[in-house]
């Protein structure tokens, strides 16, 4: 049987499927097209939730997520929503306006609802699951409301959003065979001068430098001079996904403190997230991961990534988010607050702050 529902027309997308009601302001009208294949394909309350976040909730000033199979309904909403839900005890009403991040409810026996997210004066009218313009939603239909066909549901035309690409990291390639220069001839003799000139004086070589600990080896390059060997040179790369990560140096060169209390030596590469991977960004066996918590789910299961520094960044440690879904703030001791690019490495300095978002920071020392 199709689910039908009465719908005042107002700026705001509607998503309604068979038991999923989804709400989006007009700014979020990238995010409409997947959606609705989602809700479409029968995804369930905690898959059609991941889909809405998944572009970040910074970009996201409001939405509403009403999931319910018979009478027991789980409800989500953020900005300024507001759902009335018909039971038998009652009504409850459900706000997102009070909240930062969301208002999550579960409400058994209700035997009606009304979302509404804007004021309008149009005439309602009922349809069944499709992707309409609204300002509110009500469930079951009103009575005496205009029907609309089914196949005048999906009226919004959205294109689909291209996918980011991730960024590819640079690689020193060993020299090419083919491309080393034929041997060069011998010198033709010359006659013998009449008179062999007074040689020019050189000047004094300067005494060999000493080499600077930890500092990258110059080896033969095939045109002459050097070059360097892509096992000692410095990671030319910024974006993860690498193969051969720093090994670990011999003291730390800085230490992290978590807000939760919890100290962390930078000596080696260090994974922060909700649920790290290190394997997906390095050797596991030479990456630390630090577990935070997550609560509201705003930082990523692999958030980011801080190191010590190679080449220009030697002797500091480096941080780099890992393609975080709602990003990361580094606060640097008299400077503005900075969004970091995915896969582009910072510098840090003492006393910086590394916010994850969800009340998790970082303390650089």
């Amino acid at each position: 049987m199709t689910v039908t529902r009465t719908v005042v027309p107002g700026d705001w997308y509607g998503v309604l499927g068979d038991s999923v009601i989804v709400l989006l302001p007009p700014s979020a009208k990238a995010r409409v097209a997947g959606l609705w294949e989602t809700v479409d394909e029968g995804a369930g309350f905690d898959e059609v939730l991941d889909a809405v976040i998944s572009g970040g909730l910074r970009e996201l000033p409001g939405f509403v997520l009403v999931s319910g199979d018979g009478r027991d309904v789980k409800i989500v909403i953020r900005g300024a929503g507001e759902a009335e839900l018909t039971t038998k005890d009652g009504t409850v009403t459900v706000s997102g306006s009070a909240d930062t991040t969301w208002v999550e409810q579960n409400v058994g026996g209700v035997t009606g609802l009304r979302v509404r997210v804007a004021d309008a004066e149009g005439a309602p009218y009922t349809v069944g699951p499709g992707l309409v313009r609204v300002a509110s939603v009500e469930h079951p239909a009103r009575t005496g409301a205009v029907t609309t066909p089914d196949a005048e549901a999906v009226a919004v035309p959205v294109e689909p959003a291209e996918p980011p690409q991730p960024p590819r990291r640079a690689r020193i390639l060993p020299p090419d065979p083919q491309l080393q220069p034929p041997p060069t001839a011998e010198p033709t003799a010359l006659p013998p001068a009449e008179q062999t000139p007074e040689p020019t004086p050189q000047a004094p070589m300067p005494p060999p430098v000493a080499p600077i600990p930890g500092a990258p080896v110059p080896v033969p390059g095939p045109l002459g001079g050097s070059e360097f060997d892509p096992l000692t040179s410095p990671d030319l790369a910024v974006t993860p996904g690498y193969d051969e990560p720093p090994a670990p140096a011999s003291t730390a060169i800085a230490r992290l403190i978590f807000s939760s209390g919890e100290v962390v030596d930078v000596d080696r590469a260090v994974v922060v997230g909700r649920a790290p991977d290190a394997g997906r960004y390095g050797d596991d066996e030479q990456t630390r991961v630090v577990t935070v918590p997550s609560p509201h789910q705003e930082i990523s299961s692999t958030h980011l990534e801080i190191r010590p520094g190679t080449g220009a960044d030697l002797g500091s440690a480096v941080v780099t988010d890992l393609g975080s879904t709602n990003g990361t703030v580094v606060v640097q001791p008299g400077l503005p607050a900075d969004d970091l690019r995915p896969g582009i490495a910072v510098q840090l300095v003492p006393g910086a702050t590394i916010d994850l978002g969800d009340g998790v920071t970082i303390r650089v020392e």
